[in-house]
């Protein structure tokens, strides 16, 4: 069993900037993908970046390119997502997966989210 816990949500103003993390812990895949979703109000969830193993490979949505960055530490079972330039529309509750055998899934384990609001 894999267990996820994402943190560093919060409030934040448009054109700001934050950190999320995610921990995994109980039995680790190596050699799999990791990426971040995310689900606004009324919504489905999407894609939004995934990174592979080594971190050689790495995808974003659209609408993330050049204002996220994934990354990962696999010594330390972490993966993070730096997002800048928040825009309103980003608010969501952005969900760490992994257990993937692509970049964009499907994924076997989710974490339980963590509240992103980009609000003045």
């Amino acid at each position: 069993q894999v267990q996820l816990v994402e943190s560093g949500g919060g409030l934040v103003q448009p054109g700001g900037s934050l950190r999320l993390s995610c921990a995994a812990s109980g039995r680790t895949f190596s050699g799999n993908f990791m990426a971040w979703f995310r689900q606004a109000p009324g919504k489905e969830r999407e894609f939004v970046a995934g990174i592979s193993w080594s971190g050689a490979i790495t995808r974003y949505a659209d609408y993330a390119q050049g204002r996220f960055t994934i990354s990962r530490d696999n010594n330390k079972n972490t993966m993070a997502l730096h997002m800048n330039s928040l825009r309103p529309e980003d608010t969501a509750i952005y969900y760490c997966a992994t257990g993937g055998t692509t970049v964009t899934g499907p994924y076997d384990y989710w974490g339980r989210g963590t509240q992103v609001t980009v609000s003045s």
